[in-house]
């Protein structure tokens, strides 16, 4: 008598978080604050450009020997970056198909429409694909070099001053940082939430370090094209 296989075998723990409502949202969550850091760091970077060139071009060249003896030239930086798409990948896909759930779930809109909630959802929607854009953009500008027309291989300053001599390169990018400044502010109260950190005693205090974040993080990566606007980095 042959023995009955089993069909009825029981997803894995990664697949039921994957599968979940929730686990989406906390993997949102997660990744979103993974984004986050690096963003902050990032601003500090790009606020050495005040300091002139050689300042600048050092924190570049630091950049690419991070870890060095035990790492090799720029696996710190490699390492960085993967760590970064994944978060991307990972944060886009899991913003997608929730949308594509929540729609599935009320095919017929709403008879009266919530404006403070739906205002939320549309900035994080349209300022997610902003960002999006931006960071082709950004990747082909300041790291392949293929849209800078002034570009001059290892030398960061120059083709961050090159970039915010062109019209474009200043509407792109402050376009981009006011979006990110909005996605911020309401992405990080929504990951307080998901993670459990929101209470009625603390959602003042969330409230405000979501709204401290995004105007540092805007300001601060606004102050460069800025700054080469008004002659004082060049």
């Amino acid at each position: 008598m042959a023995l009955a296989t089993r069909t009825d075998q029981r997803p894995s723990m990664a697949r039921t978080v994957w599968d979940s409502t929730v686990g989406k949202k906390t993997i949102m969550a997660a990744s979103g604050l993974v984004m986050l850091l690096y963003l902050a760091a990032h601003m500090f970077g790009n606020l050495k450009i005040f300091f002139g060139p050689g300042t600048f071009n050092g924190y570049a060249h630091w950049l690419r020997t991070l870890g060095e003896p035990f790492l090799h030239y720029e696996w710190a930086l490699w390492i960085i970056r993967v760590l970064l798409v994944a978060s991307v990948v990972a944060h886009g896909v899991c913003a997608y198909q929730l949308s594509r759930r929540d729609l599935r779930a009320r095919p017929v809109g709403y008879q009266h429409r919530r404006a403070r909630a739906s205002y939320a959802t549309r900035t994080m929607r349209w300022g997610g694909v902003i960002i999006a854009l931006f960071l082709v953009w950004h990747l082909l500008d300041l790291t392949t070099l293929t849209v800078n027309r002034n570009a001059e291989p290892g030398h960061p300053y120059q083709n961050v001053v090159a970039t915010f001599h062109t019209w474009y390169g200043d509407v792109i990018y402050i376009v981009a940082m006011l979006a990110l400044g909005l996605h911020i502010r309401h992405g990080f109260w929504s990951a307080a939430q998901t993670l459990g950190a929101g209470s009625a005693t603390r959602d003042r205090a969330l409230k405000a370090t979501a709204n401290g974040l995004a105007l540092v993080l805007t300001a601060g990566f606004i102050a460069v094209p800025v700054g080469v606007m008004a002659g004082v980095v060049h």
